[in-house]
């Protein structure tokens, strides 16, 4: 069954991508929750539509994104922990307490934008990836230091 698809839909296609799939498929998942319609002229138009006005929206976002990529660039945190003498954290410091730092500066990072191979479990200076879309990806500096006694 032919179908026009209304949504990005993972592992099938893109808005606007005539799709070929099994009819139980598109009468039980595809048609009901909107995500696709039938091939038609009238369908294909307001897809077409949709699919410029997204494409429109996406490069204002990713413009956005870059913005922010470049301040990233200039972007430092600093997490304390408690370490013993050697420097080894009683603990760790993860994306999302990298995270946090970030938006205690003001600037809009998700967790899930945070890569690290593993948890930073030493005091130091690590340069840490932020990924904020496939084409933009920015490093920032992130300092681990003891944590003052109190």
């Amino acid at each position: 069954m032919e179908l026009l698809l209304k949504q990005n839909v993972e592992h099938l296609g893109r808005t606007g991508d005539v799709v070929d799939v099994k009819p139980g498929y598109a009468r039980n998942y595809l048609l009901p929750r909107g995500l696709a319609v039938l091939v038609t002229k009238g369908n294909m138009a307001e897809v077409e539509r949709a699919r410029s006005q997204a494409l429109a929206e996406e490069e204002a976002r990713l413009a956005g994104l870059k913005d922010l990529g470049a301040k990233l660039a200039d972007v430092s945190v600093t997490i304390e922990g408690k370490a013993n003498e050697e420097g080894h954290l009683f603990g760790s410091v993860n994306a999302a307490q990298i995270a946090a730092a970030l938006r205690d500066k003001d600037v809009p990072v998700d967790e899930k934008m945070v890569r690290l191979e593993s948890p930073l479990k030493e005091i130091g200076v690590y340069d840490v990836s932020v990924h904020l879309h496939a084409d933009v990806e920015a490093a920032i500096k992130v300092w681990v230091v003891q944590q003052k006694p109190e």
